[in-house]
Order: C-alpha cells, then structure tokens, then sequence
C-alpha cells in the first residue's frame, strides 16, 4: 500500500452530514479536500472555510478537480448526483439510503459497473466496533430484536423513519442474515412530519430466521440496543452504553447452575465511525481493497426499507377500511 497517494475528495452537499464529511476528509491523511459544491453559495462557503478548503462555483467546477466525490445531499437527489459523478469517471461514497427509488439504486450500480468507478454506500454502522462484536460471535442467528428509538429532532424529517433510523438495523440484519427475506408484516404513523415518525416491522427470511426492528424519533430518550438468540448462544447488546453480554458453552465464566453455560461481558471505547468510513473509501479507491458495504448491499437496504414502507401503507388501508382508522 502505498500511503503517500492522496485521493483527490470533494464534497456534495453542505447540511448536517456534508459538514461532518467535509471534517473528515479533511482530517484524513489518505485523501485531500478539494472543494465542496452545495447550491446554497453561503452554506458553501461556511463549511468550506470550516473544512479548510475552497467551496466549488458549480458541481461541473468540482467535478473537473477531485478524483472522487462524497455524495450528502437530500436522498431524493442521490441518484443525479451520484450518477453525474460516475459518469465523469469519478469514484462515489453516497449517504444512505443508496437512492430513493429501486430502479435508481439498480441504475446507480449499472452505472458504476460501466464506469468501472467505486460505488460506497454509507451505512455507517458497518465500521462500528459494536458490529465486529456481533459477527464474531453470531454466525446464523434464528431471531432478532432490534430498537432504535430516539426524541424528535428536526432534520432528517425529509424522509420516514424507515429510511432515516430504521435503515440502520435493516442492514445490520440483512449483514447477519445469510438469506433473502420472505415477507415483511409493518405497522407505523406519522405524528410530527410528514412521513413515519415510529414504525415496527417483522421480517421473516427464507431460511426461517425472524428478525423484529422497531425505530422511532419522537420518544422520550434515546435507546439503542439488539438481542439475538442463535444455536451459538444469546447475545444483548446496548450500543448506548457500549456493552455486550453473549451466553454460549464456549466463552466467558462459567454460570452456576446453568449446565454448562457461560457469560462474556464485554465493552468497547468510543470509535469514530465515519473516520472508518472514510479510510475504508479510501482505501478502495486507491488500492482496490474490497468495498465493504458496495451497491448491492445499499440495494438490499433500500428494497428492505422500501417494503416495510409498502406494509405499512398496506396495513393503514385495512385500518381505515374497518374504521379503526377515521378519515
């Protein structure tokens, strides 16, 4: 690997996420920040001065200076930008979920393919430390349980909950699971925005694996967490508090009276994810490491997403027939 090559970065997008990606490149000693395109001139310029680096006259401007973008913007333009990018021959991260349709996810990775360019997409979690925990001690888990739940918050409000926090777990599962999903039975409502603010789904595999993830963001506190029962043992892990307690035959101290069962308790410090992200992009880019989280995986997120949207609208319809639901 040779680490004195920099990738040539821009940035997309200068909201909430865009400014947190402009900081780590900037910070990142494999990739050097160009610029940074946004169409609101001041935002661009705020965060670019923050970032270190020039904010970009139009994307035609960046898109000439920078070996690979980083796509932040609003999902409903994922898909523009994204594909303009890989068009012009450059490699793309893009913020989760992939695109906004499946036919623009398919699309995307097409184009990808064509250009024969890196296509990233940004599931966060996938460098976590609390994801290594997990895949290292379950294999091929029969149920999970999944919670993700959190006080409302104003941005993020331009997509449902589903493709705002639910999405997270989704992948997760759909990382853990090796087998497509059979059917999805979701229940959900909108209370302060347009789209879903709380949702609950129950999706079952093929292989019979059930998995049920519920995501909210307009609860009263913030809570993270996963349990998942397997032939491997039982593991409960609270991402909040950064512990993990797994129960199996094979590790951690013994517990009395269990007939042979033990309990690991482990823990993990604070790990940058998106620095991760980033050195992952980068590493991919320059030296052609394996993408961790590619575009078929973005698409099995989004498709995922997208069908408990679908239940869900499914499940009010028959509400609203039988008149639990008043229209």
């Amino acid at each position: 690997m040779n680490t004195k090559r920099q990738l040539r970065v821009g940035i997309i997008g200068a909201g909430h996420f865009g400014r947190f990606h402009a900081l780590k490149a900037a910070a990142n000693p494999r990739e050097n920040l160009v610029g940074l395109y946004d169409p609101d001139p001041a935002r661009a310029a705020l965060v670019a001065g923050e970032a270190g680096c020039d904010p970009a006259i139009s994307l035609d401007d960046l898109l000439e200076r920078v070996d690979a973008v980083i796509v932040a913007a609003p999902a409903e333009y994922h898909y523009a930008l994204a594909s303009q990018a890989l068009d012009a021959k450059k490699h793309v991260l893009v913020e989760k979920p992939i695109a906004a349709t499946r036919e623009e996810a398919q699309k995307l990775a097409e184009c990808a393919e064509r250009n024969q360019k890196i296509l990233q997409v940004g599931h966060l979690l996938r460098y976590s430390a609390e994801h290594r925990a997990i895949t290292e001690r379950i294999a091929a888990p029969l149920y999970i349980e999944a919670t993700r739940i959190a006080p409302y918050k104003p941005r993020g409000t331009d997509v449902s909950v589903i493709l705002d926090l639910m999405i997270h777990d989704l992948d997760l599962v759909l990382a853990i699971v090796d087998s497509p999903i059979e059917s999805i039975d979701a229940i959900g409502a909108a209370v302060s925005s347009p789209h879903e603010d709380i949702a609950n789904a129950r999706v079952r595999f093929e292989n019979g694996c059930v998995a049920t993830i519920t995501a909210s963001r307009i609860s009263l506190k913030t809570e993270r967490r996963m349990r998942i029962f397997s032939q491997e043992g039982y593991l409960s892990a609270d991402f909040m508090e950064r512990k993990l307690s797994f129960i199996s035959k094979e590790r951690g101290l013994p517990l009395p009276g269990t007939g042979g069962y033990r309990r690991e308790a482990i823990s993990w410090r604070d790990h940058d994810n998106l620095a991760a992200e980033h050195d992952a992009f980068a590493a991919s880019c320059l030296d052609g490491a394996p993408v961790l989280v590619d575009a078929q995986a973005g698409i099995r997120a989004l498709d995922a997403a997208l069908r408990v949207t679908e239940s869900i609208t499914q499940a009010r319809h028959v509400m609203e027939a039988s008149g639990l639901i008043k229209l």
